[in-house]
């Protein structure tokens, strides 16, 4: 079940305006209105939208500029409204970022099933980019992904084996907190592990030559073991 939205619709036309208006109004979305493309321009520096319907031949400013004037600051879906059926049109309006497209005259129930495929679509892209902004870890330029399993430096994809991922997840995941490198490695390599402590060492070296300028972050706990503290300055 979609969420209620707030839709913008602009049209000069005031009988294609109140049709689309009553039919989203059933849909239960919240509507506003626009006479032109400077109106909406007004409309949008008050307000935020889910969505904008969106004429292109109108007096004053043209759908075309509202577009670009959006698109500077926003990427609320955008359905773009036409009298012209030209291929240019079409093009133009991908070219600058609208979502779908609708030639007049068009049927009110394309599109409230339009809005409501593209909300749809919108909602899901903010959804995993959220998700994707949850699983990962950043300190300073450093950037763990736990979905993608990766590590980044200032942009740059570092090469690890899949024990120093883990070894710096459980770290980054508990920071400025000292384990002992029992702990460490039951939590790391699991408690049938059969090494000893040497392999956290090990580990933790090649994970300072990985880190490079950031190699100070993990830090040796004398007569403990490590910890990982991103506001431990260059020494």
């Amino acid at each position: 079940m979609l969420k209620t939205a707030e839709i913008l619709v602009v049209d000069d036309e005031a009988h294609i305006r109140n049709l689309i208006k009553e039919y989203l109004s059933i849909g239960d979305y919240t509507v506003t209105c626009a006479a032109d493309g400077l109106d909406a321009l007004k409309a949008l520096e008050s307000n935020t939208y889910d969505l904008m319907v969106l004429d292109v031949m109108m007096p004053k400013v043209d759908g075309w500029m509202v577009i670009r004037e959006v698109r500077k600051s926003s990427r609320m879906p955008i359905i773009l409204l036409t009298a012209r059926g030209e291929e240019y049109d079409k093009l133009l309006g991908f070219e600058l970022g609208v979502d779908d497209y609708l030639v007049k005259p068009f049927s009110p129930k394309e599109l409230m099933a339009r809005i409501k495929a593209v909300m749809m679509r919108t909602q899901y892209a903010n959804a995993t980019t959220d998700e994707h902004s949850k699983n990962k870890l950043t300190f300073e330029g450093l950037t763990l992904d736990r979905l993608g399993r990766t590590v980044e430096i200032d942009g740059r994809r570092l090469n690890m084996t899949p024990k120093e991922y883990e070894l710096l997840l459980y770290l980054m995941e508990n920071p400025r907190i000292a384990f002992s490198r029992e702990q460490l490695l039951s939590a790391v390599w699991g408690y049938d592990f059969y090494g000893d402590d040497r392999t956290v060492d090990t580990h933790i070296k090649m994970l300072r030559e990985h880190l490079k300028d950031k190699r100070h972050w993990l830090i040796t706990v004398w007569g403990l073991g490590y910890k990982f503290d991103p506001s431990q300055a260059k020494g």
